[in-house]
């Protein structure tokens, strides 16, 4: 007996950022946005704990109990007073390293799949505050669609959208430490006020609306400076996707995957197949959304 999760990808449509607390962490208004790009985690009765990946980049996830499907595991194991004897497969296709919160969505996967395998009953709020405790974006894996974030991230209000949003991401060549680009944030603020992280009101109504135009025009990562001043390159790969006809273009979360906002489907492979040619990036995907989050299939 086996299950499998199938969890998304997602894309910050805005994510401002408050100064440094106290916790070393930073206060968060984050858009979540879903999109249909994913990883499958299956889980299946073993002897002991083991990990195992295949797909791009599988080579740089960890296969031990740092992989956040494993602690996921761990944590549902442990309130349950049972042991997390499971053999967790990951079947990679969100970027590593990549901004795109693919660690978290295995967390998310593995989390759905073991409460399912072991039949443990949990409630929808007790896996939202085993993720939150996982990770700042693990909760939204495991809701997928759109939503608001704030504290951390963590604390969720889903956000209605009208309509499918067409993306383009291009792929660095290497990936950011989130930890290093948040650092990076808080060096090149030394010295200046940080206002309040809030979402914004034009960019929550241009979402509701399904309005790509709107919000093309409201589209902000306040950790872009910091990505681009540890990653100049990636400069290059945003000038080429507006040049493209990319509606928007911006660092997807905290790096160092490239995002671009696209008018429709058409528009979108365009703008691809020009990055796919640029020669200032290295993969390059093509997905929609919102999607929904994690799912056993």
């Amino acid at each position: 007996m086996s299950v499998t999760v199938r969890v998304p990808a997602k894309v910050n449509v805005q994510l401002a950022v408050g100064a440094a607390r106290l916790d070393g962490f930073h206060d968060l208004a984050n858009v979540f946005l879903a999109v249909g790009l994913y990883d499958e985690v299956t889980v299946t009765p073993a002897e002991e704990l083991r990990i195992t990946c295949d797909g791009p980049d599988a080579g740089q996830v960890p296969l031990d109990r740092t992989n956040l499907a494993a602690r996921a595991a761990i944590a549902l194991a442990g309130r349950r007073g049972i042991e997390p004897n499971v053999h967790l497969h990951i079947a990679k296709d969100i970027p590593v390293a990549g901004g795109m919160a693919g660690g978290s969505a295995d967390g998310a996967g593995a989390l759905l799949a073991c409460d399912a395998l072991w039949g443990t009953g949990a409630s929808r709020e007790e896996l939202l505050e085993i993720c939150a405790e996982l990770g700042s974006d693990v909760p939204f894996s495991l809701v997928g669609g759109a939503a608001l974030g704030v504290g951390r991230g963590e604390r969720l209000t889903a956000l209605e959208v009208g309509g499918t949003f067409h993306w383009v991401f291009a792929m660095a060549g290497r990936g950011l430490s989130t930890p290093a680009v948040f650092r990076e944030f808080d060096r090149l603020a030394e010295g200046r006020e940080i206002p309040e992280p809030v979402a914004s009101a034009d960019l929550l109504a241009a979402l509701a609306k399904g309005d790509a135009d709107a919000l093309a025009a409201t589209v902000s990562n306040d950790l872009q400076p910091a990505a681009l001043s540890l990653f100049p390159e990636l400069a290059d790969t945003l000038a080429a996707g507006r040049g493209a006809g990319a509606l928007a273009a911006l660092v997807s979360g905290s790096g160092p995957t490239t995002a671009f906002l696209a008018r429709d489907a058409e528009a979108a492979e365009k703008v691809a197949e020009a990055l796919r040619v640029s020669g200032t990036c290295g993969a390059v995907r093509v997905a929609a959304g919102p999607v929904a989050g994690a799912t056993v299939l």
